[in-house]
C-alpha cells in the first residue's frame, strides 16, 4: 500500500482542529502508519521548502510553519497520495471545493491546514525527512476487507 505524509500545519494545532482533520482521514478509510508532534527548525523547514527558496515568499512560508509545534503523520491506503490530496483539496483555501479540507477550514493560500506530499518520489523523501524506520508502524487494519475488494490492495 501507498504511504505519504501530511502535516498539520500551525494554523491548524492553533485552531484545536487536529482531531477533526485525523478524523476525516480515518473516515476515509486511511491507515495512520505514524504520527508525532515536532517543532520545525529552520534547517528542516529550509530543506522541505528547497524547491520555493526562490520565491518572495519563502520567509513567510517557514516563520509561518515554525508558530508552533506541528504534527506529522504517515497514512497508508490504496492510491494515498491521490485521495489525501482530492480530501486536502486545492492549496488556495478560498478557492477550495466545499467538503475538502481546506474547503471547509480554510481562507488563505499559507495558512491552509495541511501539508500534503505530491508524488510517490517526494512522499518517500518527506517521510525519511520526519520519521525514522521505526517511527513507522505496520499493522493490520481489520476493516481491510470492508474498505477495499479483494483485488484492490
Amino acid at each position: 500500500m501507498e504511504k505519504t505524509l501530511v502535516i498539520l500545519k500551525p494554523c491548524t494545532v492553533q485552531r484545536g482542529l487536529i482531531g477533526e482533520i485525523v478524523t476525516r482521514f480515518e473516515k476515509k478509510g486511511l491507515r495512520l502508519a505514524g504520527m508525532k508532534m515536532v517543532w520545525l527548525t529552520d534547517e528542516i523547514l529550509s530543506e522541505h521548502y528547497a524547491h520555493l527558496k526562490e520565491k518572495p515568499f519563502f520567509q513567510r512560508i517557514k516563520d509561518a510553519m515554525s508558530v508552533c509545534p506541528v504534527i506529522v503523520c504517515c497514512w497508508e491506503g490504496v492510491d494515498a497520495i491521490h485521495v489525501v490530496r482530492t480530501l486536502a483539496g486545492t492549496t488556495n483555501g478560498r478557492n477550495a471545493a466545499p467538503g475538502t479540507i481546506r474547503g471547509d477550514y480554510s481562507m488563505s493560500v499559507q495558512e491552509n491546514i495541511v501539508h500534503a506530499s505530491d508524488s510517490p518520489e517526494t512522499a518517500e523523501i518527506e517521510l525519511k525527512r520526519f520519521f525514522k524506520d521505526d517511527e513507522i508502524f505496520d499493522y493490520e487494519l481489520k476493516n481491510l476487507l470492508s474498505l477495499y475488494a479483494n483485488d484492490e490492495f
